[in-house]
């Protein structure tokens, strides 16, 4: 579930981060000790939070009612010339149902997975590797989508901790960090279902996020 795939190592292009960085540098934020349980006392109180199975589930649900048959959209797969057909009718079918629904107004949280990078001593911050989570649910594997990932993704640690981790870094050691990205769907693609590249089969189900927010967790 928390694999991390295609990686993209992601630093601050301008500026400097200090007592008194701006708010308007999305993805330059502080580190966070908080559990997953306590996410809700630093978000709004109309945040969805979509990071386990069954809230995810609950999420599909009220925009789309019930699963596809992926057994019969996937057909004999890459045998079967009818397999992209199919897969492009669902899409469309599905995003003329789902217009409407009050879900497509969600403010949603969810998670990427991320490892500490390296070290910029200008921003007192570590740059970050990312990539999505994976999370196996009954409607297929949920794999959120930013529609554009912030470009400064800088994650700062209180001074004690920060030093801490540059030690850790040093050493050699992976240090893992959780994204918590916020933000609504896209209306006009708000979900995409997809084949599994991985494994024969298998359905890949995205949601699409234009990312108003985003926080930083040091996994545990």
């Amino acid at each position: 579930m928390w694999a991390l795939s295609v990686i993209a190592v992601l630093f601050l292009t301008a500026g400097s981060v200090g007592e008194g960085w701006s708010e308007d540098a999305l993805g330059t934020r502080p580190l966070l000790t908080i559990a997953h349980k306590d996410l809700h006392t630093i978000l709004p109180p109309d945040c969805h939070i979509l990071i386990d199975p069954h809230a995810i589930e609950q999420f599909l649900d009220a925009l789309d009612g019930s699963p596809p048959n992926w057994e019969l959209v996937y057909g004999r797969g890459h045998h079967d010339s009818d397999h992209n057909e199919r897969l492009f009718t669902l899409n469309r079918e599905r995003d003329a149902k789902r217009a409407g629904k009050k879900a497509l107004q969600w403010t949603v949280v969810f998670l990427w997975s991320a490892e500490l990078s390296r070290y910029d001593p200008t921003t007192s911050g570590f740059g970050l590797a990312i990539g999505p989570v994976f999370t196996p649910t009954r409607w297929g594997v949920v794999r959120f989508k930013p529609e554009e990932v912030p470009s400064n993704l800088v994650v700062i640690p209180d001074p004690s901790t920060r030093d801490v981790l540059r030690r850790q870094l040093d050493a050699g050691r992976k240090i893992d960090i959780e994204i918590v990205m916020v933000g609504r769907l896209i209306p006009d693609e708000s979900l995409v279902y997809d084949f599994s590249h991985d494994e024969e089969g298998l359905g890949i189900i995205m949601p699409v996020v234009r990312i108003e927010r985003v926080e930083y967790l040091l996994a545990r």
